[in-house]
């Protein structure tokens, strides 16, 4: 657990909380969250706020800090990140008094949604494999409970059906391991992929391996295209290309928008902006 103290200044005193899950079963955070903190503490240092970070181990913990925050006081609105079908978390929130922003939430009425628009950055990903003339594209999703999951999934059948293309998925979970794991059951596969699209920036560095183990050449032989523009990822051999979007302004959006939901301001959707993809090394025309 981080705590960052709140300057004297703007808002002097307001705290957000935020509790993450580890993304494997190592225990490891996900890099995006390492920027899109950034973005928050940036913004909510400029008006004197801070931000609580709490890791739990699954959602019935969250539950359990979200219900002492709010009975001891410690933080005066949470943001909800991973959602899932039939989420409790906001009810919850609700329940408690607590202002919840749902970071890639469904937009509706009376909810405090910052919108990051998956569905268009998966056609974009799969627009640009498909520009590149890649016919067998695969992709390496992120666990199929999440709602920002679903989202890219649906995106991706379609993207992949109107490129006239065929996809084909495999679940992981965000680490290293799953990352190995799932490419080598797409790489065995009777027809494997030429391009290989995944769902954060850890698991294309252990599919990278994993072809290279098998032989491959990357992007002569396997085009990887990694999501969120990470440092691991620029200085991976080759360097790998990204569907980049701006998680630290992400993280500054969603600052204002918890802010704004703390000062009793109306509940409503910010859109964040697009994305598009950042050609490297580890992508190219299909060789076969």
């Amino acid at each position: 657990m981080t705590v960052n103290p709140a300057p004297q200044g703007g808002a002097p005193g307001v705290r957000v909380g935020l509790a993450l899950l580890p993304a494997d079963d190592d225990g490891a955070l996900e890099p995006f969250y390492a920027d899109l903190l950034a973005g928050m503490e940036e913004e909510l240092d400029a008006h004197g706020a801070s931000v609580f970070v709490h890791v739990v181990p699954d959602l019935d913990a969250e539950l359990v800090a979200y219900r002492r925050w709010a009975r001891e006081r410690l933080v005066d609105a949470v943001v909800i990140s991973d959602l899932v079908a039939d989420d409790p978390r906001e009810q919850a929130c609700r329940d408690l008094g607590l202002p919840a922003v749902l970071l890639g939430g469904e937009p509706c009425p009376g909810r405090w949604v910052v919108d990051y628009d998956n569905d268009e950055a998966m056609r974009t990903a799969v627009a640009f494999l498909a520009d590149l003339g890649h016919r067998r594209i695969g992709w390496v999703s992120g666990p199929r409970r999440y709602r920002h999951t679903r989202v890219r999934e649906a995106a991706f059948r379609e993207a992949v059906a109107a490129a006239g293309a065929t996809g084909v998925q495999r679940e992981g979970d965000y680490g290293e391991a799953s990352g190995a794991a799932r490419t080598a059951e797409l790489l065995a596969l009777p027809a494997p992929p030429t391009a290989i699209v995944y769902d954060n920036d850890l698991m294309p560095l252990a599919g990278l391996r994993e072809a290279t183990r098998r032989g491959l050449r990357v992007p002569e032989d396997l085009s990887v295209l990694a999501w969120d523009d990470s440092a691991n990822v620029r200085i991976s051999t080759p360097p790998l290309s990204v569907v980049s979007r701006d998680v630290h302004e992400l993280g500054a959006l969603t600052a204002e928008v918890l802010l704004r939901a703390v000062a009793g301001g109306p509940p409503g959707t910010t859109r964040t902006p697009g994305v598009r993809v950042v050609p490297r090394g580890s992508t190219a025309p299909p060789a076969r």
